[in-house]
């Protein structure tokens, strides 16, 4: 069937592609694989949370139930973001977590991510030991009496989770009023209450999840209502969160969009500037924009390029030691703080550089210009093969060599979705259309 996991987790229609038949599997596989290693307590561990869509109460009673049977204890934390499970993972020394959530998806969609000890997402090697476990059920432990599992609630996993934020902020941010733009999802209650906490003045917009709501035409894959809010009420900027909170794109006060990389700007900057930075050097994608490259250059910052996907962000970040990386989406890691994108943590540290600073988030995005880009998905059967084929390949060529050292493009197939990825940067917006229409027909044609 192929492999199962994508750059992020399992993912799919709930109930059809996901249900908790699969769940309670992927569940036990996870366990027979992580919880071996467990920190020598008499029974693993393991934290459990969701985010506010319907079928995230079915799926996460089903990996809790395929968790015990493998005989591990569940610490059932309830809605709260990615980057919270992530981090109680380790506070509560669990031997791994299980966040139930399909991020900025519909909410139709769900998902399954995994964190190791730690809070640490997976490598290939063990999401590839946990589809072995799953295709073969005599991998997976089946205790009787005493030893399965038991499930206990955590009372206190919201108020460890700011806690932990709060710490990250060492700058009151008195004076600054901030929209912010729930999703109506996992973030819609901690997120405000972060933010007031650190002493900024708060505006809630899509923070009143129904379960159905999530990511409804909000949140940061739908920045208009933010733009207007934040225009309206005379705010100094605005937040945007996704369905599970591990990333946040800002609009400035006149209501223009601050993505992920002109936030890594921003962030670098200032680490840059109180010696935090490791190595003068950010991780970013291959998404990140040419402009984020300009900037950095003249800012002297190095950029370490890697495949899409925060979890490739973050073995770069593992790897070489350093303590900034992210994505244009706005998925932002900074190691020393988190072991995963947390788009909360990230607003912080932006509102933390305004105050400190006195800056309009305007005046700091602009270290860095914006080349025009142009991204078109493309739906197609099999991803793969489409985007290998001679006369993709052709096309893109021809691409480059128009472009020169001008601008440049990237195709790619998606991480999670059957849909090939264009994306073209040039100087003049009209150039980057024009080409990426013109590999966006080529890919469809095949």
């Amino acid at each position: 069937m192929g492999r199962m996991f994508g750059t992020d987790g399992v993912r799919g229609l709930a109930n059809a592609d996901l249900d908790a038949e699969l769940a309670l599997r992927i569940a036990g596989a996870a366990a027979s694989v992580l919880a071996l290693s467990e920190r020598g307590t008499p029974r693993p561990t393991a934290v459990v949370g969701r985010d506010p869509r319907a079928s995230g109460e079915m799926l996460a009673a089903a990996v809790t139930a395929g968790l015990c049977a493998a005989g591990v204890d569940v610490v059932d934390v309830g809605v709260l973001p990615t980057p919270a499970v992530a981090h109680l993972t380790d506070a509560y020394e669990a031997a791994l977590g299980v966040m139930i959530s399909a991020s900025h998806n519909p909410m139709p969609d769900n998902g399954i991510k995994i964190f190791a000890a730690g809070g640490h997402k997976l490598d290939d090697e063990s999401e590839d030991r946990i589809e072995a476990a799953l295709a073969d059920h005599d991998l997976i432990p089946r205790p009787t009496g005493a030893a399965i599992g038991r499930v206990v609630a955590a009372p206190d996993a919201a108020e460890r989770y700011l806690a932990h934020l709060a710490r990250a902020t060492s700058h009151r941010l008195d004076g600054i009023t901030v929209v912010v733009d729930g999703a109506n999802g996992a973030a819609a209650v901690v997120g405000p209450e972060a933010y007031r906490a650190a002493g900024a003045t708060v505006i809630e917009i899509h923070t009143s999840p129904d379960g159905y709501n999530i990511n409804d035409g909000c949140g940061s894959t739908h920045l208009d209502d933010l733009q207007a809010a934040v225009v309206a009420h005379g705010a100094d900027l605005g937040i945007a969160h996704d369905g599970d909170a591990d990333r946040c794109l800002a609009v400035d006060a006149t209501g223009a969009v601050v993505d992920g990389d002109a936030i890594m700007s921003i962030l670098a900057v200032a680490m840059r500037d109180s010696g935090e930075l490791t190595d003068n050097t950010l991780v970013a994608t291959v998404m990140s924009n040419l402009g984020l490259h300009i900037a950095m250059r003249e800012a002297g910052i190095e950029v370490r390029t890697t495949a899409v996907g925060d979890r490739y962000v973050l073995e770069e970040l593992r790897g070489g030691g350093f303590s900034l990386g992210g994505e244009q989406s706005g998925h932002v890691v900074l190691p020393g703080f988190g072991t995963t994108g947390d788009g909360v943590l990230t607003a912080l540290r932006l509102m933390h550089r305004m105050a400190q600073t006195g800056t309009s988030l305007a005046d700091l995005a602009s270290v860095m210009r914006t080349l025009p880009q142009v991204l078109v998905n493309v739906k197609v059967t099999d991803k793969a093969a489409v985007a290998v084929a001679p006369q993709v390949l052709a096309a893109v060529a021809e691409a480059e060599a128009r472009l020169g050292d001008t601008g440049r493009v990237l195709l790619r197939p998606s991480g999670t979705e059957q849909l090939v990825r264009v994306m073209v940067e040039a100087t003049e917006f009209e150039i980057a259309r024009s080409l990426a229409d013109g590999l966006a027909d080529r890919v469809a044609s095949v």
